[in-house]
């Protein structure tokens, strides 16, 4: 029997669909690493803004799981919003819809084996649960039960070894009972308004006065004084607490992972060699006309500056600024001449009024 892979192999080609994020890349490739060799695996919770590749490291899991060749090496993995849950708990059956999911994955992932197989690898499947922040306890100071709902119904899917499901028809449809101890729970949301409440926290709040002004060196060599916060430093379970998830469910997760905000390097990255990008979409689409658009460095990083003038909005902002770039080129192509569109800074600064 071949040793299973190691992290760092796991790593790497998780690296080869994620740019930046080593942090959570690691944690994820060790949690994969573990749960190769049958050991027991803690639950990961990641914290980042939307478009910081929340979704992009998912699927770099999903691939990598379909590459294993050999399927003791592999699992089911599923994909399920977080308020699907709220939806399932509400029919009294906390965890059966994940379960079924999984099954129906397996039988997809590893053919017509025996439902007792099957059922086997649904119990040692990996759940992603996207946009867990939505299933927050309070809302606006208001209780909100479908989030409630929806924590307790993961809570008791991850906490109970034994749960019972009924087995879809195609399985025969009788009710069994399934061992979820080995299920890997990967969380994944990006916290609106966590990031303010705990900055309030350190800069007025119970913490006032915790963090500390900086001097700081401008373009024109002067120096004034900077809070320079980050939220890596700071948060603290607590303030996932006081945002609406219960201890109880908070414990249940082993490691916390804040997605890094995307810097303008990472976003160069992301806008040349991310085959979704903008400018791989641009490209296509003139070729497509006969047309190959080639961009300066110079204009690249004038598109990856303005972008990372919105870091809420992480590699999504990259495509909102090269639309602006490109709305007036894309809508008369006609206008370029010769087989060839070179886009300069000057370009660029003219799209984007600068």
């Amino acid at each position: 029997m071949p040793e299973p892979v190691r992290p760092k192999e796991i790593a790497a080609a998780l690296g080869r669909r994620v740019i930046g994020q080593m942090e959570a890349v690691k944690e994820l490739s060790i949690a994969l690493a573990k749960k190769l060799r049958g050991l027991s695996t803690g639950n990961v919770l990641m914290v980042g803004s939307s478009g910081t590749g929340k979704t992009t490291l998912m699927r770099a899991v999903e691939a990598w799981l379909a590459e294993r060749a050999d399927p003791a090496q592999s699992w089911p993995l599923i994909r399920v919003h977080a308020n699907v849950l709220a939806e399932e708990a509400s029919r009294d059956r906390p965890g059966e819809a994940i379960l079924v999911r999984l099954l129906n994955r397996a039988r997809e992932r590893f053919g017509d084996e025996p439902v007792e197989k099957l059922l086997a690898k649904a119990g040692a499947g990996l759940v992603f649960v996207d946009e867990v922040d939505k299933i927050r306890s309070h809302v606006g100071g208001a209780p909100n039960t479908t989030g409630i709902r929806a924590q307790e119904a993961l809570l008791t899917l991850i906490e109970n070894e034994a749960v019972p499901m009924r087995l879809p028809d195609w399985a025969g449809g009788r009710l069994v009972t399934v061992d979820a101890s080995r299920l890997l729970f990967v969380a994944a949301g990006a916290f609106e308004g966590l990031y303010d409440a705990v900055y309030d926290r350190v800069t007025i709040g119970a913490d006032r006065g915790s963090l500390q002004a900086m001097s700081v060196f401008g373009d024109g060599g002067e120096v004034h004084q900077e809070l320079q916060f980050s939220l890596r430093d700071w948060l603290r379970y607590e303030d996932l607490f006081a945002y609406g998830l219960t201890p109880q469910f908070l414990a249940r997760f082993d490691s916390l992972v804040l997605l890094d905000a995307l810097d303008e390097d990472t976003l160069v990255e992301i806008f040349l060699n991310d085959p979704e990008s903008g400018l791989a979409q641009a490209r296509e689409y003139f070729s497509s006309l006969g047309v190959e658009l080639a961009i300066s460095p110079a204009a690249v990083r004038r598109v990856a500056r303005e972008a990372a003038r919105q870091p809420r909005l992480g590699a999504r902002a990259l495509k909102e600024v090269f639309r602006r770039v490109m709305r007036d080129v894309e809508f008369d192509p006609r206008a370029t001449a010769g087989g060839a569109l070179m886009l300069d800074l000057p370009e660029i600064e003219k799209a984007l009024g600068g």
